[in-house]
């Protein structure tokens, strides 16, 4: 069992992590409403992203909550009941969370195609949210009983084992997800802050529904990044399990795997824009890919794959 330090460490960590992530949209929602493209838009796209705004920021004065809390409430202490704020304010937050997102990828996919693409991409993205965040901690709550006989035995055949102890382990995990996580939010305010520009307008259609794509996979990306953090908090309340590392772990990884394909679509637009041609966009986006998942999964791969013959 974690101690109830442990849990409160990993609740604020975690709550963090949640933090940047609406942070980011929050302030590519301020600055958006003064380009001059956001003055062309319908009446009601513009309402839509202020609801959308209210959203976002009803979600972050509940992640800030646990902080003003834990000082105010709990006099500085690490308490119960301020493990249990934590999840809750976690479980509340999310959900105006997932509706802010869709409702941006909804206005992005109206800039780039119309309504079709709008409604599809804002579906897409409420549904991942919703299911990434909620469905697979409603389904795993369905096992319960077996991880908690797993935290009772997984720590102690750890340290046996000489290995790293659980709880570090889930804090390097933990720590994996905050160095991936900054990057995913910042290319997603970056190409939606693009939807926004004059020069968008005078983009190919092609180029303009490419862009898209890397988009969404920016999004799935940060989505990712940020279930563990979710799943920790709403699931295992704080506990440390050796499922929880393998589920985080595989996250992180499927992370790394959608942003490198977000940075190659980036790279594949900008060389377009530069070159004006599809070729050498496309030529460069793949040298980035390749280069990406090299290092990030050839690489890592070949040197497990060493370290297990040589032991």
């Amino acid at each position: 069992m974690s101690s109830l330090n442990e849990k409160i460490d990993h609740a604020f960590d975690e709550t963090h992590m949640l933090i940047l992530g609406v942070q980011v949209l929050i302030g590519f929602q301020f600055q958006s409403v003064f380009q001059t493209v956001f003055d062309r838009l319908p009446a009601w796209t513009q309402y839509l992203k202020l609801g959308g705004l209210g959203l976002l920021l009803f979600a972050l004065a509940w992640l800030i909550a646990p902080a003003a809390y834990q000082s105010l409430a709990e006099r500085g202490e690490d308490t119960p009941a301020l493990n249990q704020f934590t999840i809750r304010a976690a479980a509340i937050a999310l959900l105006p969370f997932s509706l802010g997102v869709a409702i941006e990828f909804f206005i992005a996919g109206l800039r780039v195609q119309g309504g079709s693409l709008a409604w599809a991409a804002g579906l897409a993205t409420l549904g991942l949210s919703l299911f990434a965040w909620y469905g697979l901690e409603m389904l795993a709550r369905g096992r319960r009983g077996a991880r908690k006989g797993e935290r009772a035995m997984a720590k102690p055949e750890n340290e046996k084992a000489g290995g790293t102890p659980l709880t570090e382990k889930i804090d390097n995990v933990l720590a994996e997800a905050r160095m991936v996580l900054p990057g995913a939010q910042a290319l997603l305010g970056f190409q939606l802050a693009m939807m926004f520009v004059e020069d968008f307008d005078k983009l190919p259609e092609r180029i303009k529904t490419i862009h898209m794509g890397g988009l969404g996979a920016i999004g799935v990306s940060m989505v990712l990044l940020m279930t563990p953090a979710a799943y920790h908090r709403i699931v295992e309340s704080g506990e440390d399990s050796e499922s929880f590392h393998r589920f985080a772990s595989r996250l992180v990884l499927a992370a790394m795997a959608f942003l490198a394909l977000g940075i190659a679509v980036d790279s594949l637009v900008v060389v377009d824009k530069v070159s004006g041609s599809i070729v050498w966009g496309m030529i460069a986006g793949g040298v980035v890919l390749v280069l990406f998942y090299g290092l990030w999964f050839g690489y890592s791969l070949y040197r497990r794959q060493q370290m297990g013959h040589a032991g």
